[in-house]
C-alpha cells in the first residue's frame, strides 16, 4: 500500500499546534533566553540597552522623514551616546541631522562623523559590512573580552568602536580592528571604566 504524503502534509505542519505547542514554546524560550543572555552580559542595564535601540529607531525615522533620500546616515547608540556616520550633500544638512537626533529623548551626546560626500554605493556598503564581520570574528576568536561590550560600525573602511570598556580592552580592541584586512582607520568612541 502506498501512502500519499501530499494529503498528510497539512497534518504534519499542524501537529505541533495540536499537541500543545511544545516546539513553539521551546523556540520562544530559546529566543527569550538568548536575548536575556545578551543583555545579562552587557555592561549597560537592560533599560539602557532598550533605550539605545529606541534612540536608534526614533533618530533614523526622523532623519528619513526630514532629509529623505538626500542623505545616507547611520545612527548607532551605546549608553545613550549616539554616533552618526554616513554621507550628506553639505554641512548644513549634517548639522540638521545632528539637531534632529539631539531632539530625541534621552540622547546624552552626539559624535557626528557624517562626511560631505555623495551617498556611498551599494558595493561600498557591502564591503563595510564584510569588514565589520571580519572584525567581530576576530574579537570572538581573541576571547580577551565580551564581544557585546563593544559595538562595531564601519563606514567607508573606517571602523568605529563604541562601548563601555577598560583601557586595556580598548587598546586590544583597537589593535585587533586596525590589523584586520581592509580597515583603513580605527576611531575609538569609548566610555572608559577605569
Amino acid at each position: 500500500m502506498q501512502i500519499n504524503t501530499k494529503n498528510w502534509l497539512p497534518f504534519f505542519l499542524l501537529f505541533p499546534l495540536i499537541t500543545g505547542c511544545v516546539p513553539l514554546v521551546a523556540v520562544g524560550v530559546g529566543a527569550g533566553a538568548s536575548t536575556g543572555a545578551v543583555i545579562s552580559e552587557d555592561r549597560r542595564t537592560s533599560g539602557i540597552f532598550i533605550e539605545d535601540e529606541s534612540i536608534e529607531l526614533r533618530s533614523a525615522r526622523r532623519i528619513n522623514q526630514q532629509l529623505g533620500d538626500h542623505v545616507h546616515i547611520n545612527v548607532t547608540s551605546f549608553n545613550r551616546n549616539v554616533l552618526l556616520t554616513g554621507e550628506a550633500p553639505d554641512e548644513a544638512v549634517i548639522k540638521e541631522a545632528e539637531k534632529l537626533v539631539m531632539s530625541v529623548d534621552n540622547v546624552r551626546n552626539i559624535i557626528n562623523e557624517v562626511k560631505v560626500s555623495e551617498k556611498s554605493s551599494l558595493a561600498s556598503r557591502s564591503n563595510d559590512t564584510l569588514i565589520t564581520s571580519k572584525v567581530k570574528t576576530r574579537f570572538i576568536g581573541a576571547r580577551g573580552f565580551q564581544i557585546n561590550h563593544i559595538k562595531i560600525v564601519t563606514e567607508n573602511k573606517i571602523v568605529y568602536l563604541l562601548g563601555m570598556v577598560k583601557r586595556a580592552e580598548a587598546d586590544d580592541a583597537a589593535e585587533l580592528a586596525r590589523s584586520t584586512p581592509g580597515v583603513a582607520k580605527v576611531v575609538r568612541v569609548f566610555e572608559y571604566l577605569n
